[in-house]
């Protein structure tokens, strides 16, 4: 749900249901598609290095803007204006998951602040400290 850089951007029912102020929203279809081709990509990737596909999971992902790409556009009365396109650098790590195994607790008596513990120590006697 976008809220700043509103203009333009029609309004839906659904924008409204997802949490959008005004209703406004936008589904990203070809940058979605992208990603898809980049998992799938990964996916063989993996399959190719001998690493099991289905227990993969995606354990970073970041999007950075890359170098802005110059053509240029003619304009009435022979004026030319820039004609940008926005490329980005997407990137995608992933990793085997691994099972997790709880760690044992240890029998231990209640906490003791390090005050407790000196009071403790003067009451049974001993004066060498730990």
């Amino acid at each position: 749900v976008f809220r700043g850089f509103g203009g333009g951007v029609g309004r839906t029912a659904k924008a409204k249901n997802e949490g959008s102020t005004n209703g406004q929203g936008r589904w990203p279809k070809k940058s979605a598609e992208m990603l898809l081709g980049i998992l799938k990509n990964a996916e063989s990737n993996a399959e190719v290095k001998g690493l099991d596909a289905d227990t993969m999971i995606v354990d970073h992902i970041q999007v950075n803007r890359a170098i802005q790409q110059r053509r240029r556009t003619y304009r009435a009365h022979g004026r030319i204006n820039p004609y940008m396109s926005s490329p980005c650098h997407v990137e995608v790590v992933l990793a085997e998951k691994v099972e997790s195994v709880k760690k044992e607790e240890e029998a231990r008596g209640p906490k003791v602040s390090a005050k407790q513990a000196a009071r403790l120590r003067l009451q049974s006697g001993s004066t060498s400290a730990k």
